[in-house]
């Protein structure tokens, strides 16, 4: 039986690249959005679920279970970008990016773990940031967020090892998508400190996304891991340099790694 693939924010991006790319090879894709009606020509099922509103994910876990006997993989990839001084980004808008990248997922795995219990199978696969492996600058809130969800899939693992449930992450890199669109900017402000360092790292940022690699990679990367019987804690996807930036932070000391990133930043 062909598997049943549940993909968040799968409507564009990322999401829409490896639902895509899942449906060509025989399985059956659900993406969400919290606008389905704007995507009427996807090709596969986009149905209505906020990751913040816990009786939209019950709801469409509701309805493919009921349609399809089964949820066999989970892809928690909705998400949201945040930039800006730590010190001048709202608390709203610091605890919205969190309800997002970190309780919006948690959100989604509680409310399908009964199901895949049931089956006595499931994988779910987080997709996270390489930047969340190092905190960047005026991109701490994201790093944060994603840093913190690649902590909790290390802790579920073990808590799902009797259920076989298995779970990973996979971190990308910068690629080509429309999330530098999507992101919460704090302002640039005129009298602000960090006017200058802020607008360069935010130049740097929006230019590393432009000329990302391609989203199929993520989709490729996806397959091989359904596919794979016992899929690693983390995998990482992007050019050689991002993923060889977590290796350095493992190997160097902290006041070395921090200067190579600023240096990098132009800070």
């Amino acid at each position: 039986m062909n598997k049943v693939v549940l993909i968040t924010g799968g409507s564009s991006g990322i999401g829409k690249s490896i639902g895509e790319f899942l449906t060509e090879k025989g399985f059956i894709v659900y993406g969400t959005s919290r606008n389905p009606e704007r995507y009427t020509e996807s090709k596969f099922s986009i149905l209505q679920l906020d990751v913040k509103k816990m009786e939209t994910i019950q709801q469409t876990i509701t309805t493919i279970i009921k349609k399809e006997g089964k949820l066999d993989v989970l892809i928690n990839n909705a998400g949201a970008g945040i930039t800006g001084a730590i010190e001048e980004i709202p608390e709203s808008e610091i605890k919205a990016n969190f309800d997002t990248n970190f309780f919006g997922p948690i959100n989604v795995i509680k409310a399908l773990l009964p199901q895949m219990r049931k089956q006595q199978s499931g994988l779910i696969i987080n997709i996270t940031s390489i930047a969340g492996y190092m905190g960047l600058p005026y991109r701490g809130i994201y790093s944060a967020s994603k840093g913190a969800l690649e902590l909790l899939t290390e802790a579920f693992r073990m808590e799902l090892k009797d259920f076989n449930i298995k779970m990973t992450n996979i971190a990308p890199g910068d690629f080509a998508t429309n999330i530098a669109a999507g992101r919460y900017h704090a302002p640039l402000l005129e009298n602000s400190p960090y006017k200058k360092p802020y607008g360069n790292t935010l130049e740097l940022m929006n230019a590393h996304v432009d000329s990302g690699s391609d989203p199929n990679l993520m989709a490729r990367a996806v397959l091989k891991v359904i596919n794979t019987k016992n899929p690693k804690p983390h995998y990482k996807v992007g050019a050689f340099m991002q993923k060889f930036s977590i290796v350095l932070k493992r190997v160097l000391p902290d006041t070395v790694y921090e200067k190579m990133l600023m240096k990098h930043y132009k800070l």
